[in-house]
């Protein structure tokens, strides 16, 4: 798969495919059926598909926008199991956002994408004080050689699956609903990193992973499995959040691995949430943070084995 970073980065070689437009926030299942219907169509003409996206996604340019669901490289990531064969990501700025519907049609599906065929879905709009839609779009494929095709709703539960909707599920705590709209469990991908060591003065050391996020959609502590170190996925319990009883500001992402004593500083590492156990909460004391985590440790382990 082949990431385009931006405009200037669009060679002669790139015209010529066939597109779609989203955030793609979480490469959930409607996604997934989006990517499929791509597919199918690229196959039939013999074109490659391309994914636009944007970063940052339009709406954390105009404002506070609710906490992602996956960072840039965990989206491209999913991407990549999806059979997808260039994704093209649009800074999103205030060029862009000042930038027309029409500007938009000629200067990137025209001139730069050379689009055969786009899919979006029938209520999408773009440009400039979001004037464009689908009607537009279909009449500037009539009079320059594309076609448009509204997306596949994927329905689930008797209800649209969406971004927002996953979203939901993960505030809430239900990891197992969120599993089904992503038809994956939900994970977060980071590096590990030295951290204050304060865990393994009271005996449970952590492996620190900064996951870069200034929110979460995921909050507290949870049963889960660790895959990138070792050929197997390592169980463990882990707290996200800012670890309130040592007064944490960065949101970070903890894990205790149970019977497991080596270095692993450096790894990116992807972190599985298995089950919920708690939402984070302050302790009086180390004694009773301590206290607490053997509870937390024995509940994890009731849940993974």
């Amino acid at each position: 798969m082949e990431f385009i970073r931006n405009l200037s980065q669009l060679r002669p070689r790139h015209h010529g495919c066939v597109a779609t437009i989203g955030n793609f926030d979480g490469v959930h299942l409607g996604h997934q059926a989006v990517l499929q219907q791509l597919a199918t169509k690229a196959k039939t003409l013999q074109l490659p598909t391309v994914v636009i996206i944007f970063e940052p996604q339009p709406q954390e340019f105009f404002a506070k926008a609710p906490a992602r669901l996956t960072r840039l490289r965990e989206k491209l990531m999913a991407m990549r199991h999806y059979g997808v064969d260039k994704v093209f990501c649009l800074h999103f700025n205030k060029k862009l956002a000042t930038l027309s519907a029409e500007a938009f049609i000629q200067e990137i599906l025209i001139d730069g994408l050379g689009v055969q065929h786009l899919v979006v879905g029938d209520d999408f709009s773009f440009g400039q004080k979001r004037q464009g839609n689908f009607t537009m779009l279909q009449q500037a494929g009539k009079y320059n050689g594309f076609t448009v095709e509204s997306q596949h709703t994927f329905i689930l539960g008797n209800e649209r699956v969406s971004s927002t909707r996953v979203r939901q599920a993960l505030i809430q705590g239900d990891l197992s609903t969120a599993r089904q709209l992503l038809g994956r469990p939900y994970s977060m991908f980071g590096r590990v990193r030295h951290g204050q060591k304060m865990g393994r003065t009271i005996g449970f050391p952590t492996a620190n992973i900064f996951i870069h996020r200034e929110v979460s959609p995921l909050n507290g502590v949870f049963a889960v499995t660790l895959h990138g170190v070792t050929e197997k996925p390592l169980a463990g319990v882990a707290n996200l959040g800012t670890r309130p009883t040592v007064d944490g500001e960065r949101f970070l992402l903890e894990v205790h691995l149970f019977d497991f004593d080596k270095t692993i500083y450096g790894h990116y590492v992807e972190v599985e949430f298995v089950r919920k156990i708690r939402d984070e909460q302050h302790f009086a004391s180390f004694d009773a943070l301590k206290a607490q985590i053997k509870n937390d440790v024995e509940s994890a382990k009731a849940i993974l084995f």
